[in-house]
This record gives C-alpha cells, structure tokens and sequence, in this order.
C-alpha cells in the first residue's frame, strides 16, 4: 500500500532539507514510488523595514516535497 511523507524547507536552506529527506529515507529504508515538490514564492512584506531570514528583495521561497513510498 502507498504511503505519503511530506517535508516543507526554505529555498535558502535546501542543504537542510536534503539532509533530512536523505536521513528519512535512510532511517526507514523505504522504497520511494515517486517524489514530486514544489517551491512557492512568498509575497514581499509591505513594511520595507521589516525582517527577513534572507537579506533581498524577495522573501525566501517555501519548498514543499512529497515522497510517495511503500515499506519493505
């Protein structure tokens, strides 16, 4: 039976995100189905002298990863 895995990260931190999917699937030593995923661009805040995790123009993207997957 398939099963879902869903991880979400920063573009500005994909290291991280990579590191995590890769210890998940090393952890668990599923077999992956398919992985798809997504980056949303986030909307630039109103208040320019707000803070962001990046220094720019555009906020950081949201990345969103599915890893469909079934167990052994």
């Amino acid at each position: 039976m398939h099963q879902i895995k869903i991880f979400k990260g920063l573009e500005t931190d994909i290291s991280f995100l990579e590191k995590q999917v890769n210890s998940w699937l090393f952890e668990t030593q599923v077999r992956v189905v398919h992985m798809f995923g997504n980056l949303s661009p986030q909307t630039a805040p109103v208040d320019t002298d707000a803070t962001a995790i990046t220094k720019g123009p555009f906020p950081s993207s949201d990345v969103f990863l599915v890893v469909v997957y079934e167990k052994n």
